[in-house]
């Protein structure tokens, strides 16, 4: 008797574990169901995601996605929960999502309205605006001194499809090529066969911090766009989401974001030991003390 009334309370006792036992996500389930967690980064989008000289992926937005991580593991209660990370590009990083490939993508991924219709976004993790990088005596202040002149840019990126945009509307005349990834962007700025690179102002500096003569180039004109990063996830999955905005506004609210940000932005980072000397705006300051994913 005493042995069935044993097997008994313990059987209340888990009806009554919290949702955290039987997660409302498909994604957490599935996760929970596999023992692994597919998280999708880049390879060489400095500072947010890639790899150092040891072929870790390193970065202010991995950091922000080793923390959700592990949010993750303690509401499915998997300590031990397998992490599986998936290099992914700017071409191919939505639809890894939409195929399941991939659970959770923090690198340097913009939330938009036309993405939003594929698939979700966490709370933002970065706001920025697009600019030009060029050379320093090349006497380029903006796009309306590029006409004639070739412009490079990231396959698959918002700057490029603002680009094609701005080119059809306000017909500045430049000839637009889309590189595999920022490092190819970069290269192609650096032989002379483009006069510009246009492209989220973090990464422009990221670039230029890891080029052989960092002092030969700057970073140059208004804002094009102002855009926010977010994390990736499936989209509709609200139970997913609320365990990855979670974590990511406890890094907010706590200060601990403002210390991944002076890491990342204000420190020497690996590989080189560079200073991006990237000092928080005043737009990042709010987040900070405000997450959302509000446009």
């Amino acid at each position: 008797m005493k042995r069935l009334l044993l097997l008994a309370a313990i059987g209340l006792n888990l009806l009554s574990l919290p949702a955290a036992a039987a997660p409302d996500s498909p994604t957490l389930k599935r996760i929970r169901e596999q023992g692994v967690i597919n998280l999708g980064h880049r390879e060489s989008s400095i500072p947010f995601s890639y790899y150092d000289d040891k072929q870790q992926v390193i970065g202010y937005s991995q950091d922000f996605m080793s923390e959700i991580v592990r949010a993750i593991k303690g509401e499915l209660g998997l300590p031990a929960l397998q992490v599986r990370l998936m290099p992914v590009t700017s071409a191919n990083r939505i639809s890894l999502m939409l195929n399941g490939t991939i659970d959770l993508e923090c690198g340097s991924t913009t939330n938009t309205v036309e993405r939003q219709r594929q698939v979700g976004f966490s709370n933002h993790l970065f706001l920025y605006g697009i600019r030009l990088m060029v050379r320093k005596d090349a006497g380029v202040g903006g796009l309306d001194d590029l006409k004639g002149r070739n412009v490079v840019t990231t396959a698959g990126t918002t700057a490029e499809r603002l680009l094609r945009q701005l080119n059809e509307e306000r017909k500045p005349g430049f000839s637009l090529i889309s590189a595999k990834d920022h490092g190819e962007s970069f290269l192609t700025l650096e032989t002379g066969r483009a006069a510009a690179f246009v492209m989220d102002e973090p990464l422009l500096h990221g670039e230029k911090a890891k080029a052989r003569k960092a002092d030969d180039w700057a970073v140059v004109g208004r804002p094009l766009q102002t855009e926010n990063y977010a994390c990736m996830l499936p989209k509709g999955d609200e139970g997913f989401k609320k365990v990855v905005d979670g974590a990511i506004a406890r890094l907010m609210t706590s200060g601990e974001a403002e210390k991944i940000y002076n890491k990342w932005f204000m420190s020497p980072i690996p590989p080189k030991g560079i200073n991006l000397g990237y000092p928080m705006s005043e737009e990042i300051r709010s987040l900070y003390k405000r997450p959302n994913d509000q446009l």
